[in-house]
């Protein structure tokens, strides 16, 4: 590598939602930048061919985990596995969410308890499960992927938005907790990436008018996320902590 402060030789990672979208091409760029990784979803087919993917043509180690994060004893059981697997986690990034957008008179207790408990209530329990082997040995890196609708918002977002707001929150508590420890902790506000999850909520028209209000006149692609990630996972961003990056093409200065 030109720079040896992106290098993540000897670390090991671990990525949520990473079977696809933006955790996987997180994760293939960790591999590329010398880590292991272990990455989990609900749906093991797509682990073991995303996985495969995501390794070809490197020497890396690689590791899956079917997990539910909807459910929390799945969630430590992911931690524990991760842990036996590989024998460390030195970067976690909590990217697994969901969204299913309703009005605010006609938010159903089933939706809001289910989008809670897995865009923000997994997250603290699998931090909460991995960091202390992290402050064993001074050095870790914790990312949150929030979403710049933490910021802003827009019709039927109220629970999304609330979680995502919640993870920045959430994030400037655990670094000042962790601080000492050689352990960072922040979050990166994606905008307009369009992964499954945006493509399954978003009419044709409205994913023309998120484009358009772009200052670059279109949608992100997964990789343009992996930079960012690299310097908030490796030594590059070893004096950031408690921040948030917003990774947008320009949404919210339009």
């Amino acid at each position: 590598m030109a720079t040896p402060l992106f290098n993540l030789t000897g670390k090991t990672a671990l990525v949520t939602g990473g079977s696809k979208g933006l955790g996987k091409a997180m994760a293939r760029g960790f591999v590329e930048a010398g880590a292991d990784v272990v990455i989990s979803s609900r749906h093991e087919n797509e682990l073991r061919t995303t996985l495969a993917d995501i390794l070809k043509g490197t020497d890396r180690k690689g590791k899956y985990v079917v997990a539910d994060v909807s459910q929390r004893d799945d969630v430590k059981r992911l931690a524990q596995t991760a842990l036996e697997q590989m024998g460390k986690i030195d970067i976690l990034i909590n990217n697994a969410g969901t969204n299913k957008p309703q009005a605010i008179d006609a938010i159903t207790d089933q939706a809001w308890d289910e989008i809670m408990e897995i865009n923000l209530h997994s997250v603290m329990v699998l931090t909460r499960a991995l960091v202390p082997q992290m402050k064993q040995r001074k050095w870790g890196r914790i990312i949150h992927i929030s979403s710049i609708m933490a910021f802003l918002s827009k019709e039927g977002r109220n629970v999304y938005s609330a979680t995502k707001a919640a993870l920045v929150g959430f994030a400037r508590a655990s670094a000042i907790d962790l601080g000492a420890f050689g352990i960072t902790v922040n979050c990166l506000a994606p905008g307009p990436f369009l992964t499954d999850l945006p493509a399954s909520v978003l009419s044709k028209a409205e994913q023309e008018t998120f484009a358009a209000h772009t200052a670059v006149g279109r949608w992100g692609r997964p990789e343009e996320l992996v930079g960012p990630a690299l310097l908030l996972a490796s030594d590059a961003g070893s004096y950031i902590t408690g921040e948030t990056i917003v990774v947008d093409g320009g949404f919210m200065c339009k």
